[in-house]
């Protein structure tokens, strides 16, 4: 494997301390990062010590009284600029996420990409953090309210998107005066240092203080200590319920605010009206992208009885054209599991598969031969299961895919809204009655509903987040940037008097 893309990173040269503030760095405290596309030991990473964590962390305070001061269009501006910075180092850093993580090249790329346009997207609100003006009933009296940041925002990221779900965090708490500690997942941990060296130098050009972006490395023991921190008003977490319950419990012990963009376990319907060439696309890329690995994956497809031996046949016929390899090679579908750890989930799903009635379209398996020498490549499958069995409520980050039927439109939306999770949902139907049922209040019950494309693949111009035990956070597009920032209202009295509201009279 070519490793000459990180050293346009500098990665080999980096000094732990130039990126997480006094790392205790010694042979048995840190974290070794592993490819899971051919086995082999990328790097090692300093694990931060709860002193190295108090360090950055005063690091990050002092820093914050400097950047709030900056006007929201200057921080604009310098986030924009890490978007052209991270254009120019956008081959070498999507490599890096595709050999790292193990999804596609083009899906790195396309990560690096999303990191791009929401420096964009966060410049251009830079000008728009705006509040509302109300008429007081109370006269010669103004009325307002404004936005201000929070101070240290924390940010705790998953293995599947090592990059791009950071910087849809940090580009918006920048703009608004926030500065940011981001615990990346232990499974990438190169990426998120990548990620600080490419942003730091930004920072670095224009002669801000070190602290505005920081990075903490290790296990859950990190996250631990920033969810118990009051120093850290609002959390934003991405992983798994448990995780997100965990955190959301002991955020909320402190008054605290929290994102939390956990679980999914999203159901494409498909009615017979529906376009098969549009199906069967969405339904590849939803199903096996990052090998089963987002959490927008389509896990569930409910199927109209009249078409469900058609399309079976179809995705049978699809599954086995798809190519299993190396993610760095443009001619694969499929890529690995980010580790052996996730490929004995997979297995011990495909077990409930078959103990819970289940009937295996698509036969699994894992992948054995000098292609594979990592032990992390798994045949994505199809499995004909009740819509009801256990398995099917739970969320198996690996490429299987449930199939069952559906009569009426009513019961198809019945049991997509029936599991625990509420992220992503989508149908298919040239029907327009059919599409704006699915919409209304009586259809879907997820954060996500679309119409003829697939459930994976948001735009950043959108909120992103779901409902349910997906935790209810939004991130990203739209009026996200409130949860970085706290409301103030404001009253203004520019009278010689001291009308006050509702009426009430106090005379002395």
């Amino acid at each position: 494997m070519d490793l000459s893309f990180l050293q346009e990173l500098r990665l080999r040269d980096a000094n732990p301390g130039s990126w997480c503030g006094s790392i205790s760095y010694t042979p048995d405290s840190y974290l070794v990062s592993n490819s899971p596309v051919d086995g082999k030991q990328i790097g090692t990473v300093g694990i931060s010590s709860s002193s190295d964590y108090e360090a950055i962390m005063q690091q990050a305070q002092e820093a914050f009284l400097v950047w709030r001061s900056i006007p929201a269009p200057k921080r604009g501006e310098i986030v924009k600029e890490l978007g052209e910075e991270l254009l120019r180092h956008k081959s070498a850093l999507g490599k890096l996420v595709s050999y790292e993580m193990g999804k596609s090249l083009q899906e790195g790329l396309g990560e690096v990409q999303e990191m791009i346009d929401i420096c964009i997207f966060a410049a251009g609100l830079s000008r728009q953090l705006y509040g509302l003006t109300m008429h007081s009933e109370r006269p010669l009296h103004r009325m307002y309210e404004q936005w201000h940041p929070l101070g240290v925002v924390g940010v705790i990221s998953a293995f599947n998107f090592p990059v791009a779900v950071w910087s849809w965090n940090a580009a918006l708490a920048w703009v608004c005066g926030n500065v940011v500690i981001w615990k990346a997942s232990e499974k990438t941990p190169l990426c998120s240092i990548a990620c600080q060296l490419i942003t730091q130098a930004v920072f670095d050009k224009h002669q801000l203080p070190n602290g505005i972006s920081n990075i903490v490395n290790g296990d859950f023991k990190i996250g631990q200590w920033m969810s118990a921190d009051p120093r850290i008003p609002l959390l934003s977490a991405t992983g798994s319920t448990r995780m997100g319950r965990a955190v959301g419990v002991e955020v909320a012990k402190r008054f605290g605010k929290s994102i939390l963009e956990l679980g999914g376990n999203n159901a494409i319907i498909v009615c017979p009206s529906a376009d098969m060439n549009v199906v069967l696309t969405s339904v590849l890329f939803g199903a096996v992208g990052t090998s089963g690995q987002r959490c927008t994956t389509t896990r569930r497809l409910i199927i109209h009885e009249s078409i469900y031996e058609n399309l079976k046949q179809k995705l049978a016929t699809a599954y086995q054209q798809l190519r299993i390899g190396n993610p760095l090679d443009s001619n694969n579908h499929v890529g690995p599991l980010i580790d052996r750890h996730a490929v004995d989930l997979y297995l011990e799903a495909i077990e409930q598969i078959k103990r819970q009635g289940g009937n295996l379209l698509v036969e699994g398996g894992v992948l054995t031969g000098e292609n594979y020498s990592s032990g992390c490549y798994v045949k994505p499958c199809v499995a004909e299961i009740n819509h009801d069995a256990a398995i099917v409520h739970q969320e198996t980050f690996a490429p299987i895919l449930y199939l069952s039927k559906f009569k009426t439109l009513e019961e198809a939306i019945a049991i997509q809204n029936e599991v625990p999770q509420g992220l992503s949902s989508s149908i298919m139907t040239r029907d327009l009655l059919e599409a704006e049922y699915f919409l209304s209040n009586s259809g879907s019950d997820c954060g996500i509903a679309n119409v003829n494309i697939g459930t994976s693949g948001a735009e950043i111009g959108g909120a992103f987040g779901g409902e349910k035990e997906t935790g209810g956070g939004r991130e990203s597009g739209s009026d996200a940037w409130k949860a970085y920032m706290r409301r103030q209202t404001n009253t203004i009295n520019y009278s010689t008097q001291v009308p006050l509201a509702q009426g009430i009279k106090f005379e002395i």
